[in-house]
């Protein structure tokens, strides 16, 4: 008790100090808030348990066990950047994106024509899925598909995802007010959470939102429902009033997506 008296007498914690811890606790905060729902949770679990077993081979002098993981904690570092890459470059993406100028490069008349044909291709139940850029550039993706570089419409829209056209089976990239490319190709969600039931077109909607800040609009082939995807998560069900109040609040940098719906319940939906 005298010892820790003494100790707290010897230190003195200035203002430095408290501005010091108070940043590590949100670096750590917003880091542990981004892995959230991520591969990354279980995987930081897994490095944590081995690291904890190591501290008590190293208690109770178990030499052989001690060396193999002294041996293999060596790497550890090496691990993580091949375990975390997707997380890591979500969390360098999102860190790079200033939220102030998040969501202008969008026109009231690029959401409308989006939500027009979102709710014409629902209602027949023909299959979309629409990528609107924002910060985060698409030029990759885009180049994974057909360069269209053509002015949006209503009617472009709905004619590139009819069946019978060659570029329906895709990602369609909309940047401003044109339709960038067609027919794009798109990394898919890994999130545990999902349900195996969702099918390839809503995963690589969630995938994309995952890696970059745009916004996914998935119409359902098999029920005609649409859908939005933005960091990470997915709700369903939107009529075309709410997607056009959804996309515009995104634009404006308020709350998109809606409560009600969670992605581990999804049924299923076909690609």
């Amino acid at each position: 008790m005298a010892s820790m008296f003494e100790f707290l007498q010897i230190t003195s914690f200035s203002l430095r100090d408290l501005i010091d811890i108070a940043l590590v606790a949100f670096i750590a905060y917003r880091f542990l808030l981004l892995m959230k729902g991520t591969r990354g949770v279980q995987m930081t679990l897994g490095i944590i348990i081995l690291f904890l077993f190591f501290r008590v081979t190293r208690f109770y002098n178990l030499s052989a066990t001690e060396w193999l993981l002294s041996n293999a904690l060596t790497y550890v570092f090496f691990a993580i950047i091949v375990l975390f890459q997707t997380e890591l470059r979500m969390i360098l993406t999102r860190i790079g994106v200033v939220s102030f100028w998040a969501g202008r490069n969008q026109s009231e008349d690029g959401v409308d024509e989006i939500v027009q044909a979102a709710s014409t291709l629902a209602s027949r139940k023909i299959g979309a899925l629409i990528i609107v850029e924002r910060e985060v550039g698409l030029r990759s993706y885009a180049e994974s598909g057909i360069n269209l570089d053509a002015v949006i419409s209503y009617h472009l829209l709905v004619t590139i995802f009819f069946h019978k056209t060659p570029l329906h089976d895709g990602a369609v990239i909309v940047r401003k007010n044109r339709v960038v490319a067609a027919g794009c190709f798109l990394p898919l969600t890994l999130d545990p959470r999902l349900s195996q039931e969702l099918g390839t077109r809503h995963r690589a909607g969630i995938g994309i939102t995952e890696d970059t800040d745009a916004i996914s609009v998935i119409v359902s082939e098999e029920t005609g429902t649409i859908s939005l995807a933005m960091g990470g998560k997915i709700t369903r069900n939107y009529s075309g009033d709410e997607l056009r109040n959804a996309l515009r609040g995104a634009f404006a940098g308020r709350k998109v997506l809606k409560e009600s719906d969670s992605p581990a319940r999804e049924g299923r939906e076909e690609a």
